[in-house]
């Protein structure tokens, strides 16, 4: 069950900040008694943190590494990206004692685990792409005593490998029940399979060689757009269903399958061209605001007019700034966050939505 909340920042002190790689490291987070309840995760969530770099406020969404299960333990991974502003500055100057402004966790790359089910997840995962894979794959070894996981993991070289370490031991912990390959685009292995990149070949020699058995799966992707792609590719050509498939982007897509226009009005399809009045629930309060339909989108316009709204991305890919529509038609541009079933129950990312209709009402709380 996914915690439903109002998404808030809070200020939380650096309990720990490991250097797992050289351009990664791992934070880990004190979080006070009192905020228990708000920073309550499932495996596979993400948090984000708010963070000033030369006078400018950056917000970035970072995945968390560790188990639900892991009390008290809320700890995030973060790798240096080329001329990344807030990663940069994060790898190369935090410390413990420090404390930042980090969200409450969010996120649907997530399912519902059984302790009576016997299933087998499959994970690719590339670079930092293994953070919320790790978290999912510790979370389901131990709440799924029957079932079983093997992970795909792409990555440069033995030396850019994330959570090394951390894999060897679960190896160990586990048996039989964890299963770890690693492809690497400089390797050389005997076995070309584990060298290079992960294609779509590539990914269905994989599961063709690794992935025999009769058992339900479940699926799991993250990492560069590419290899996601790639991955999907071999999987939908192996017949598997998508409802069995979860997929987590960290940056908009920009490839041209994935760049999809969705119209998401509820109601008429009828053009509305005028300026809608737009009622906003935010924190039990209500506001009205003018918003043209070819003007701003919704959460620009309620940032412009003084709200504190939640958001992170602005780019359709994390459901930060999700909320409910309560009356009225809206359009959403573009969508990479949100399940059809949200869609359905009137969900949107209000980074993305547009008035169709001359009263529109948007509830962030209905989060």
């Amino acid at each position: 069950m996914i915690p439903t909340r109002m998404a808030r920042f809070h200020s939380l002190e650096v309990a720990t900040v490991h250097q797992e790689t050289p351009d990664a490291i791992v934070v880990g987070f004190r979080i006070p008694a009192a905020l228990h309840a708000e920073f309550a995760f499932t495996h596979g969530q993400y948090v984000t943190l708010k963070l000033t770099v030369n006078g400018e406020e950056l917000r970035r969404s970072y995945s968390i590494c560790s188990s639900p299960l892991d009390k008290d333990e809320l700890r995030i991974a973060v790798k240096r990206v080329d001329k990344g502003r807030a990663s940069s500055q994060l790898v190369e100057k935090l410390k413990q004692g420090m404390t930042l402004e980090v969200m409450t966790p969010m996120g649907n790359f997530t399912t519902a685990l059984d302790a009576t089910q016997e299933r087998h997840f499959v994970a690719f995962a590339a670079g930092s792409g293994i953070t919320p894979i790790l978290s999912i794959l510790k979370t389901v070894l131990r709440t799924e005593p029957k079932s079983r996981f093997t992970l795909f993991y792409g990555n440069t070289d033995t030396d850019r490998i994330i959570f090394r370490e951390k894999l060897e031991e679960l190896k160990v912990q586990h048996g039989q029940r964890l299963s770890v390959h690693h492809i690497l685009t400089r390797g050389k292995d005997e076995d070309a399979l584990f060298n290079g990149r992960i294609t779509t070949d590539k990914a269905k020699q994989l599961l063709g060689r690794f992935v025999t058995d009769a058992l339900h799966k479940e699926f799991f992707i993250c990492g560069p757009e590419q290899m996601m792609v790639n991955v999907s590719e071999a999987l939908e050509a192996m017949g598997v269903d998508k409802k069995h498939l979860h997929i987590e982007l960290f940056t908009s897509p920009v490839t041209a399958e994935a760049k999809k226009e969705v119209d998401h009005s509820h109601g008429s399809t009828a053009k509305f061209t005028g300026t809608a009045s737009v009622k906003i629930i935010l924190d039990g309060r209500e506001h009205e605001l003018q918003i043209p339909a070819k003007g701003d989108a919704v959460l620009d316009a309620a940032i412009d007019s003084g709200l504190d709204v939640p958001y992170a991305c602005k780019g359709a890919v994390c459901c930060t700034c999700k909320a409910r529509v309560l009356e009225g038609k809206v359009e959403m541009a573009m969508n990479y966050a949100l399940t059809d079933e949200e869609v359905a129950d009137g969900y949107v990312l209000t980074c993305q939505t547009h008035p169709r209709s001359a009263r529109v009402v948007i509830d962030y709380d209905q989060h």
